[in-house]
């Protein structure tokens, strides 16, 4: 990606949001982009299976998992069927494991911290929904930039 996010913040001041720096970067890109699609959970991933399933058309999947550290949201098989149906990357306010083999994936990964423990299973949560973390409202179908530097969220397009 050659758009680097304090370009976009130098050019675009106005428009974008910053989300407080939190995260650490997982997946083989270090930099991505793409519309939002969310979800809102807690400590249960079926619902994350259920949405990299469907076609991601280089969307950004945003996942306010409250922030727990208890549990990953994202293991090395979400994060495959998420390279395999076209998604850019992958927010995830709480924890991944499988990090090791999702560094080797064509996906960008951002999340707050590893953890070994898998979620339960209750298919409890939400879709599609806005969610806010790290002092910044993601919402369905704005964009979303994420580098080295940090993540950024515009109404617009900034490219």
């Amino acid at each position: 990606m050659d758009l680097l996010t304090t370009d976009l913040c130098d050019a675009h001041e106005d428009k974008v949001r910053v989300v407080e720096p939190m995260f650490s970067s997982f997946g083989g890109r270090a930099a991505f982009f793409g519309r939002i699609a969310t979800l809102k959970l807690f400590e249960d991933n079926s619902l994350v299976r259920k949405t990299l399933e469907s076609p991601g058309n280089n969307r950004v999947l945003v996942i306010d998992g409250g922030g727990s550290l208890r549990r990953a949201l994202v293991g090395d098989q979400l994060a495959a069927l998420a390279v395999k149906n076209g998604w850019a990357g992958i927010v995830v306010y709480g924890c991944i494991r499988d990090s090791r083999a999702i560094d080797e994936m064509d996906i960008g990964v951002f999340a707050i911290d590893t953890h070994p423990m898998k979620t339960v299973k209750k298919n409890v949560g939400e879709a599609d929904i806005p969610v806010t973390f790290g002092g910044v409202t993601f919402t369905p179908g704005e964009w979303l930039y994420a580098d080295e530097d940090g993540v950024i969220v515009s109404a617009t397009a900034l490219h």
